[in-house]
């Protein structure tokens, strides 16, 4: 009994101070609301809203707005059908040239200008220098060790440079000449 006459002053002191809050912060808000002297005061001061005059049927405004001009993506003819930058065309016999391959839906609204260009591997192995040895079978494991292929031996007996399946690095035996 003696725990419910303890509470029973708490609660009314806190309905109390609720109530006594809520109407001290509604009187707050009302007073913030402009007086009938205050909205002859031009709001631009006070950084608000300004609404533009009305002069007859057209609205007079100082407010210009940038408008936003619509940009049409590059057709891919103008951007250039080449399959690589180093490549201008096809390597394979499924391959389909560039021009074909980026039609439809999926292409509709993407700009080629932003995809990548990748070189043509064919390319590039081309223009690394043929491996000239005296020994009639080479071996070949890519390279960098674990980041190689699997060990190949290529035959070097015919003429001509002899390219490892993996990586494409080409080898030729040098002719000795009697």
């Amino acid at each position: 009994m003696l725990g419910r006459v303890l509470v029973a002053p708490t609660r009314a002191l806190r309905a109390q101070t609720f109530a006594f809050r809520s109407f001290s912060s509604c009187a707050a808000r009302f007073e913030s609301l402009p007086t009938k002297e205050q909205v002859a005061t031009p709001y631009k001061a006070r950084g608000e809203f300004v609404r533009p005059k009305v002069e007859g049927s057209a609205i007079v405004s100082n407010v210009e707005t940038p408008v936003a001009k619509p940009s049409n993506p590059q057709s891919l003819e103008e951007y250039g059908t080449d399959q690589a930058p180093n490549r201008a065309g096809v390597w394979s016999e499924s391959q389909r040239p560039k021009s074909d391959a980026m039609k439809g839906p999926r292409f509709e609204q993407m700009d080629p200008r932003f995809q990548p260009q990748t070189l043509s591997a064919m390319e590039l192995v081309s223009n690394q220098p043929i491996h000239f040895t005296n020994k009639r079978v080479v071996s070949c494991d890519g390279g960098d060790g674990p980041l190689g292929h699997p060990r190949v031996y290529i035959n070097l007996d015919q003429p001509g440079p002899k390219a490892c399946p993996y990586c494409s690095t080409r080898y030729q035996k040098v002719e000795e000449h009697e």
